[in-house]
Order: C-alpha cells, then sequence, then structure tokens
C-alpha cells in the first residue's frame, strides 16, 4: 500500500469520469436492448478483467471465502441494482439519476445501525434527515411535478446500499475473492438470461456493448489503484464528483442538464453526505 494522496484523488477523479461515461454508453444501449442482454456483455468482459486481477495460478484460493453465502446474496444484489439503474436511465438524464443516488452513503450510514451495530449520533441522523430534504427537494412529490421514474434510482440506491452493508460483511475475504464472486455469478446469471431477450445487435450496437464493458472494467481497475494511492478516508468525498462528470457526459451526448431543483437537491443530498463522512471521521479518530 503506497501513501501518495494527489495520484490518488487524480485516479479517483478519472475512475469517476469512466464510470460515468459508462453509464452513458448504458443510456444509449437501453433505447434498443434488454437489460440481460447488457449486462451478460458487460459481466463477461467484468469476469475475464476480474479472473486476470485474480490470476490462474491461485484462482482456487480466490474463490475461497469466509462467507460463501453472504458473498453469493452480495452479488445478486449487485447484478439486480446495475438492472435498476439501467432502466432508471431510460426514463431520466444521467445527472438527476445520479443525484437521487446519491442518498445512498446516507442510506449506509442509517443501516449501519441495525445491521452493523454501530453507533450513530445526532449529528449523522441530523446530516441523513437534511439529505432526505434534498431527496425531496429533488423529486417533488404532491406538488403536480413528481416522475415516478424517480423511485427507480432510489430504489437502486437502497440496493447499493445493502451491498455496502454486506461489502463489510465480507471484509475479512480478500478484494480478489469479492470480484470473482461479483463477476462469475453476474456473468452466469445474465448470460444464462440474454438468449431469451437477445436482439442482434449492429455494428453500432456491438461497438456500444464492447465499449461499455471495457470502460466499466477499466473504470474498476483505476479505482483499485486510487485506493492502493490513498486511504479511503482521503478519497471518499471524491466520490461525488460523479455527478459533474454525469452532468458533463449527459449534455455533450444527450443535451440534457438538470433543472435548478435538481441541482439543489444534489447539492444538499452532497453536502450532507460529506458532513456524516467527516462526523465518521472524527469519531473514529
Amino acid at each position: 500500500m503506497q501513501n501518495n494522496p494527489l495520484k490518488g484523488i487524480i485516479l479517483m477523479n478519472v475512475a469517476m469520469f469512466l464510470l460515468a461515461g459508462m453509464d452513458g454508453i448504458t443510456k444509449s444501449l437501453a433505447v434498443d436492448y434488454a437489460v440481460p442482454q447488457i449486462l451478460s456483455v458487460r459481466f463477461l468482459i467484468f469476469c475475464l478483467f476480474a479472473l486476470a486481477i485474480a490470476q490462474p495460478k491461485s484462482l482456487r484460493a480466490a474463490f475461497r471465502s469466509h462467507h460463501p453465502y453472504l458473498q453469493i446474496a452480495r452479488s445478486l444484489i449487485i447484478v439486480v441494482e446495475v438492472g435498476v439503474f439501467i432502466i432508471a436511465f431510460r426514463y431520466l438524464p444521467l445527472a438527476d439519476t445520479h443525484a437521487i443516488s446519491g442518498i445512498a452513503p446516507l442510506l449506509v450510514t442509517a443501516l449501519a445501525v441495525p445491521f452493523l451495530g454501530e453507533k450513530v449520533g445526532r449529528r449523522r441522523w441530523s446530516a441523513i434527515a437534511i439529505g432526505f430534504v434534498g431527496l425531496l427537494v429533488i423529486v417533488r412529490p404532491g406538488i403536480g411535478v413528481f416522475n415516478p421514474a424517480a423511485l427507480i434510482p432510489l430504489a437502486g440506491a437502497a440496493l447499493w446500499a445493502v451491498y455496502q452493508i454486506l461489502m463489510r460483511k465480507v471484509s475479512d475475504d480478500s478484494a480478489a475473492t469479492s470480484l470473482l464472486y461479483m463477476a462469475v455469478i453476474g456473468a452466469v446469471l445474465m448470460t444464462a438470461l440474454a438468449p431469451f431477450f437477445w436482439r442482434q445487435p449492429d455494428a453500432t450496437g456491438w461497438l456500444l456493448l464492447l465499449s461499455l464493458g471495457l470502460v466499466g472494467s477499466l473504470g474498476h481497475y483505476v479505482l483499485i489503484k486510487a485506493f492502493q494511492q490513498a486511504p479511503a478516508s482521503t478519497l471518499q468525498p471524491f466520490h461525488y464528483i460523479v455527478l459533474l462528470w454525469a452532468t458533463l457526459v449527459g449534455y455533450i451526448v444527450f443535451d440534457d442538464l438538470p433543472d435548478i431543483w435538481t441541482i439543489m437537491g444534489a447539492g444538499i443530498i452532497a453536502a450532507s453526505g460529506l458532513y456524516a463522512f467527516y462526523r465518521e471521521r472524527v469519531r473514529g479518530a
């Protein structure tokens, strides 16, 4: 483990840009192709990437887990979560989807109390409550402009929060083990379902599908490298930079820009998440 915070922050920003680009490709594909078809190609390429990370000579060891059932559950949840966000991209701009899903870190803090036995003080509970106010600013229920599609990324954010809770539960397994379980289970499940939904892609479709797998795998690889350069406490706040990248990609590719309410709500959620993370660091210290 190296200690180069500046390099880690740069890599983190690159990773967030790549993942926002991956979401842009996904949004383009979601118009014409079913979720299982998109995910089958994505997870097959990701599976090859995970196998390369694990290295063939240590593959058997990498599959050994202290929590095999939790690993399976975690992997199934992430597959469903990715599918939910693909559906969300069909109906919402990238920036709106990411703004709503920004509530996930606050959900993790709340869920850590019953599932991990962590203690959350009144300041972090206040941050969670303010974060939900930001969410209400974005979706604006009951005033005539509520879009029911906003519930889709909210469901995805809840799944992502549960996934992170399970990640903490299996944290005594190696990163290669967690990566392999997710990649292999996702590839097997989606490859089994894909033939029932398959639509023969044209040249552009194949280019987008392959680009999705490559850009997504590269984004996760750069993310891993970022955490090798700097501690999580340094990098965690830069997760919210994905909101900027998603807005940029959405504007350039789809000519979408978030309205002022989405920007305000996203700002409230991001500020609440950063404050909750700051209080967690203070309590840990």
